[in-house]
């Protein structure tokens, strides 16, 4: 009896756990290729997973936000994917690299052109954007999600803050700080001084270089007279010595 209270409490247990879990990855999401600096580019992938056993996910729309029009959105092509993007005329015109830009990418649709994404698989499709938004933390994609059973899923709802996380929330790319290029110039610019001293140190200071090793070749020549020296003055005491002691014998011998 024990024995089966235990898996029948452990069974409910993992329900709970894949219950409270599964939202938490079966979400249709948006993540940055490294980062995704304010107004700068950056390549995205919207990550789409298939939440059913029965049915293959066939079809994703992603809706770019109106109140921050991109200039660039480039969809990477995706194997068994046909890709159509869609453009809408802006409100108001975007000057982009001295020209003027009056559409912008509005929605971008992914149709399967075979078996889709199916039970237990996930699909990502790359995008390239840019420039993002300066003045924004955030970007907010309202994606819908379409199954080969009809079945749609809208993920549009938008996260409040302080409010739990929604049933189908948008995906959501954050932004990080700006890219500062006059830091990375300057960065540069000290690389390329540093290397330039290093290059005139080697090119101009041959001589002092040359006197530095004719110094030490002195240095090394007095060193080597001044053991030998040693050594001689060694061996001169240690014969001294010797004669000595000699001598002493012979004294004593002859007293004797």
């Amino acid at each position: 009896m024990k024995a089966s209270r235990l898996a029948a409490a452990a069974a409910v247990a993992g329900s709970a756990v894949l219950v409270l879990c599964s939202p938490a990855f079966a979400h249709v999401s948006v993540q940055p290729e490294g980062t995704a600096a304010k107004g700068g580019y950056a390549v995205v992938n919207f990550r789409v997973p298939n939440e059913r056993d029965n049915a293959s996910t066939t079809k994703l729309e992603v809706n770019f936000p109106a109140d921050a029009p991109l200039a660039s959105v480039m969809p990477q092509k995706v194997d068994g994917w046909k890709i159509t993007v869609t453009k809408s005329k802006l409100a108001k015109p975007l000057e982009v690299h001295g020209r003027q830009i009056s559409e912008a990418v509005s929605k971008v649709t992914w149709t399967a052109a075979d078996k889709g994404i199916e039970p237990g698989f996930i699909q990502q499709f790359p995008v390239s954007l840019g420039a993002l938004p300066e003045n924004a933390d955030q970007m907010v994609f309202k994606a819908i999600q379409t199954y080969s059973n009809k079945e749609v899923v809208r993920w549009i709802e938008v996260q409040k803050e302080g409010a739990e996380e929604p049933e189908n929330p948008a995906p959501v790319l954050a932004l990080s700080a700006a890219e500062d290029d006059h830091s990375h110039g300057s960065s540069a610019d000290e690389s390329s001084e540093s290397s330039s001293e290093s290059s005139s140190d080697k090119s101009g200071d041959a001589e002092p270089a040359a006197a530095t090793t004719e110094a030490s070749d002195s240095s090394d020549g007095t060193d080597t007279t001044a053991r030998v020296l040693g050594i001689v003055g060694i061996v001169i005491g240690a014969a001294g010595v010797a004669y000595g002691v000699l001598a002493g014998r012979r004294r004593t011998t002859d007293a004797s």
